[in-house]
């Protein structure tokens, strides 16, 4: 049976990175109350929260202390644990729950979810020694891309393997891999997907996403497809949510082939990178919306109120530990910033990103390269 937290309520958050962050003000401002469990004191999601729990995982007195003190667990990213999620829920509804925490959390658990649920995917081998590694090159060929099983994301754990590369195993990031065919594409996208206990779904408008150095650069919405790939994506993430009876979000990664084949890269059951538009310009973003599947409350829409590009901004940024000046982004007024709170600012980190919402899609574009030249400079 469906429960029912209404406002009022206390969620619980595993984690407390900016994803949590956002989560938090969606759930504060509709009158919740959240407490965030997270290694770091003064965390991104830390410093939105009622109280913030800091200690490891492994800590099961403090776990404890923090689950008796909510009514309701979720989670804002993967690398936590299943076992600690499988051990909270014993005591509190967690969602999602902790087998789709299991299978997405592991690129080999997750690349056979796919390849069992006939999903379209690379073709991938699993490896753990030399031998396999050549085994697999010679059945699947290259170029190929060698990726850590465990707790990879921003590209981390990855190395691409060209034709004619002799690769040594003892050098890969993992002892376990999986090895998947590059797939030549013409373009990346994202779909977010919500469900509730029920099984109703509520899906996002198709994200195209644009990536630099294998981190998120900006993002696209509506994406520049066919009408009939937007609704072939959309349809396999509402069949991957379905299949893996997901309580909360999911967003499913696509490459688009340039014979315009849809192919799925990765899952995330959580909010998604790709999905930071929707605080901006859709009536319902997707942090509500998980806060409205993990709560049992209805679905809000997820209509795009207006076109818009969301450019992530890195700690490339911060020289010598100065803040940028944000007067290009806050002079202009159809942009939105969003700021982390994280104290330090490293190349390659995520800090914050901005929106540009505007008439046209190719407007949006524009002004939002263009605002991220004048932060560069």
């Amino acid at each position: 049976m469906e429960m029912v937290f209404p406002p009022g309520s206390t969620i619980g958050l595993l984690g407390g990175g900016q994803l949590g962050r956002m989560f938090a003000i969606a759930a504060r401002r509709m009158g919740y109350r959240v407490h965030t469990f997270e290694p770091s004191p003064d965390s991104p999601a830390g410093q939105i929260s009622d109280r913030e729990f800091n200690g490891s995982y492994a800590d099961w007195d403090l776990l404890e202390a923090f689950v008796r003190s909510v009514d309701v667990v979720t989670f804002e990213f993967e690398n936590i644990p299943a076992q600690v999620v499988d051990r909270i829920s014993r005591s509190k509804p967690v969602h999602p729950r902790s087998e789709v925490l299991h299978i997405c959390q592991n690129r080999e658990r997750e690349k056979n979810f796919l390849r069992d649920h006939r999903y379209p995917h690379a073709p991938f081998a699993v490896i753990s020694n030399q031998e396999e590694l050549d085994a697999a090159l010679d059945s699947i060929g290259a170029p190929a891309v060698l990726k850590s099983a465990d707790f990879g994301y921003d590209g981390k754990g990855q190395q691409k393997i060209k034709q004619g590369d002799r690769f040594d195993y003892s050098r890969a990031p993992a002892n376990r891999s999986v090895l998947e065919k590059w797939v030549s594409f013409d373009r990346e996208l994202s779909v977010i997907c919500a469900r509730d206990a029920k099984g109703n779904v509520c899906l996002f408008p198709v994200s195209e996403n644009v990536h630099s150095r294998q981190i998120l650069d900006y993002s696209i919405v509506p994406a520049r497809i066919d009408p009939a790939v937007q609704r072939l994506a959309q349809s396999m993430a509402k069949n991957i949510a379905d299949d893996l009876d997901v309580v909360g979000l999911i967003a499913v990664e696509f490459f688009l082939t340039r014979g315009n084949e849809l192919i799925v890269n990765e899952l995330a059951p959580r909010p998604h990178n790709s999905g930071h538009y929707t605080f901006d310009a859709c009536v319902t973003s997707q942090f509500e919306q998980q806060l409205r599947a993990v709560c049992g409350l209805p679905f809000g829409s997820p209509a795009l109120l207006r076109p818009v590009v969301m450019v992530n901004l890195l700690g490339d940024l911060w020289h010598a530990g100065r803040q940028p000046d944000w007067g290009p982004v806050l002079n202009h007024p159809y942009a939105k910033l969003h700021l982390y709170g994280k104290l330090e600012g490293r190349p390659g980190r995520k800090m914050g990103h901005f929106c540009v919402l505007r008439e046209t899609i190719e407007q949006a574009l524009a002004e939002a390269l263009q605002i991220k030249e004048e932060l560069i400079t």
